[in-house]
């Protein structure tokens, strides 16, 4: 699953935010697989998002490799509303400056894997 790396990254994130959750009304009773669930489907579409540009741009069909990095910085801007919700909805379930912490952190440090994973498995 395309997913899967960016999910576990997003363990650490809620281990690392762990004092910020009480923070926010109400979300301090929702358990891990409560906020999993809440996120994963924020994530889901800002990757296959990502993964439909970067796999439509013609360079990439060119260079798979050496071009998935500055697609992938291009796309964001293109995928602008599913990146932002991820975020948004990082923000909600684990505290204000997760979503950001997450996004610049894991989540785009495994992006490249994620994206040609998703091209590995759409050609099969």
């Amino acid at each position: 699953m395309i997913v899967a790396p960016l999910l576990g990254a997003a363990l650490v994130v809620n281990v690392a935010t762990g004092p910020l959750i009480g923070s926010a009304a109400g979300e301090a009773s929702l358990t891990f697989q409560e906020k999993t669930a809440a996120t994963e489907p924020l994530v889901r579409s800002a990757t296959d998002c990502i993964v439909r540009a970067v796999t439509s741009d013609p360079r990439f069909a060119a260079e798979p490799q050496s071009a998935v990095g500055d697609l992938i910085l291009q796309s964001i801007r293109s995928c602008g509303t599913p990146v932002r919700a991820m975020i948004d909805g990082y923000d909600r379930t684990y505290g204000e400056g997760a979503g950001e912490a997450f996004f610049m952190g894991p989540y785009l440090d495994l992006l490249p894997t994620a994206v040609l994973a998703g091209t590995n498995k759409a050609a099969q």
